[in-house]
């Protein structure tokens, strides 16, 4: 028969208190991440040091936290706890576009755009860059009215959060598709970036001997009446990044070759929903 210890005792006893819960889902939750993390303090041997240096650092991640800045959601893509939680989440069936992480540097509102704009309200340099596609659903029938929200860094490697010398709205669109399932834009060819390093996220890389460099990539959320929307990205097959993404983000499925098209480049990124069940 196995000892019961005084570790075990504790559990127990801190697991008892959240019998009354009302809510099932709370407390499937609730208890699970009590006793994982105590497991985790068992199985390190954490020291009262540790576990202070811990406490600081998450009150760090916090007090990064803004209006535009989200390190917590930074510090989870950094640790794929993102991309697990996309996986497991993510209702497309086999055949759909494959979905990614959402990134800290999303926002809502993205302008409306018609078929064939640009999204470059501050012109940088870099190529420009024109995407096409067809969203369908899973038989292959083009699906009409969907939106196709994008945003992307500038070829300075920033977001216009990051950037004040950027309009708000740069590189960011929102296109609806016209009867054939058909969208288009104009962008810049995008360009490996860092992911912000001036907070605790980025002391956790270098403390970890981590780069801190994502894979070239224009976002994508894709929603449309009576399919599951899908959060993914459009990889550049040239980047230097694509076997080690600081995000866990990259899927073989999302990386395109780039064709020349002028004086830019061009790319067709068709994208496949799975109807709701």
């Amino acid at each position: 028969m196995a000892t019961t210890t005084a570790e075990d005792r504790l559990l127990e006893q801190v697991l008892a208190t959240f019998q009354n819960t009302s809510n099932p889902r709370l407390r499937e939750v609730t208890e699970a991440a009590i006793r994982h993390m105590h497991a985790f303090v068992r199985e390190v041997d954490l020291t009262q040091e540790e576990w202070m240096m811990a406490i600081q650092f998450l009150t760090a991640v916090g007090q990064k936290c803004d209006d535009v800045r989200q390190e917590f959601i930074l510090l989870s893509d950094v640790t794929g706890t993102s991309s697990l939680v996309e996986m497991i989440n993510y209702e497309g069936a086999a055949g759909s576009t494959e979905a990614t992480v959402l990134g800290p540097f999303y926002q809502n509102g993205s302008p409306r755009r018609q078929n064939g704009d640009s999204i470059i309200e501050t012109d940088q340099g870099g190529p420009r860059f024109h995407v096409t596609g067809t969203v369908r659903t899973l038989d292959g029938t083009p699906i009409a009215g969907a939106e196709v929200d994008v945003w992307q860094t500038s070829s300075n490697a920033l977001y216009p959060q990051q950037d004040p010398t950027q309009d708000p709205n740069n590189l960011r669109g929102l296109f609806i598709t016209d009867e054939n399932g058909r969208y288009e834009f104009t962008s810049v060819r995008p360009v490996d970036y860092p992911v912000p390093t001036d907070g605790p996220a980025g002391a956790f890389l270098t403390a970890t001997a981590r780069h801190p460099m994502r894979a070239a990539h224009t976002h994508f959320i894709v929603r449309a009446p009576g399919h599951y929307p899908v959060t993914t990205h459009l990889f550049d097959s040239e980047s230097k990044y694509l076997d080690s993404d600081a995000v866990f983000g990259v899927r073989d499925s999302l990386i395109l070759n780039f064709e020349p098209d002028g004086d830019g480049l061009k790319a067709t990124f068709d994208i496949t929903l799975t109807p709701k069940r």
